[in-house]
């Protein structure tokens, strides 16, 4: 979770700044970084504010390391923006939070399409929720499976293990039981500590996770990492709109969006540097079999109201366009 700030710290690349003729308004921005003011996460806020002096407004920054109280001072109006995994960000705005749909982002270019499409005006309406605005999304990496025992590489073989599960997420604890394994609830502060001293067999996270949270000590000589997106992490900027003029959300998701080259290419770094004999390549069978039960767990989950139909429809509209001959595509199954 720490190196998860390494992706965000490029939006010092927003540009010069001219600060705004009308008087600034002070706002209070929340920030989770789990090494609170001291951390790139927080750092990457200070870089925002900058920016956003050119809109009008003064951002105090108040650095958080638990991300619950963060969300809890949100929700209490402690704060006119925070800064929040998507995953976190879920009671704010369901379309948003669908990005991070199970199985529904399976390249960096899905997601590249994905994040400055939203950036767009024509994309406004969907990013308000009653007074909650998404102001901005950030990519921070496919999530993979990390294993303590490589030999672990099918779906069939998930059944039994202990399986570190973020408890606040249902999605995750939803795939979890879908594979028959045994979830292990964990928090992005402590699922790598559960992982590498073998409390549990098998954990996910983005590939910038495996240095500083050193996941190479649960995978010792006989672990792996499967080569397969489960979801696409993200972080999201999310304001209350009441706070902001109308054109705020706007000019911060373009922004935010105009950052995405420099930090996927710090994802691709951090992809890199976990080592060859690490990765798990999967038969296309395996493949398959999959992106099927992502599948059929993502629609599940669509029916229930936890993702929301438009943007699995967006989301399944950019995966045809790069792969148009993929069987979802042709039979149109979302």
């Amino acid at each position: 979770m720490k190196a998860m700030m390494l992706t965000l710290g490029l939006l010092g690349l927003l540009g010069s700044v001219v600060v705004s003729a009308k008087p600034l308004e002070k706002r209070t921005f929340c920030v989770f970084d789990p090494l609170g003011a001291n951390g790139s996460l927080f750092s990457t806020a200070k870089d925002y504010a900058t920016k956003a002096l050119e809109w009008g407004y003064d951002f105090h920054l108040r650095p958080y390391t638990d991300e619950k109280i963060a969300t809890d001072d949100f929700k209490a109006h402690q704060c006119d923006a925070v800064l929040l995994t998507g995953a976190r960000a879920r009671p704010f705005n369901k379309f948003a939070s669908t990005v991070e749909a199970i199985g529904a982002i399976p390249s960096e270019s899905v997601m590249r399409n994905l994040v400055h499409m939203l950036a767009s005006p024509k994309a406004a309406k969907y990013m308000v929720e009653g007074n909650y605005e998404v102001a901005g999304i950030m990519p921070a990496g496919p999530i993979y499976l990390f294993l303590r025992d490589r030999s672990v590489d099918s779906v069939e073989e998930m059944s039994g293990k202990r399986i570190a599960t973020i408890d606040y997420d249902e999605p995750s604890k939803r795939l979890v039981r879908h594979v028959g394994g045994s979830i292990v609830p964990s928090n992005s502060a402590n699922f790598s500590g559960k992982f590498n001293n073998g409390s549990v067999d098998v954990a996910y996270a983005p590939a910038l996770a495996y240095k500083p949270l050193e996941l190479y000590k649960g995978m010792g000589e006989d672990g792996g990492v499967i080569r397969f997106n489960l979801a696409y992490l993200d972080f999201q900027l999310v304001v209350h709109k009441d706070r902001f003029d109308d054109q705020f959300g706007n000019q911060s998701r373009k922004t935010i969006a105009a950052a995405y080259d420099k930090v996927a290419e710090f994802i691709q770094r951090d992809t890199k540097d976990i080592p060859q004999k690490y990765w798990v390549e999967l038969d296309p069978a395996d493949v398959e079999k999959y992106n099927l039960m992502l599948r059929d767990v993502r629609l599940a989950l669509r029916e229930e109201g936890v993702y929301h139909p438009t943007m699995l429809t967006i989301l399944r509209k950019l995966r045809c366009r790069e792969n148009p001959t993929h069987a979802e595509c042709v039979e149109k199954l979302e």
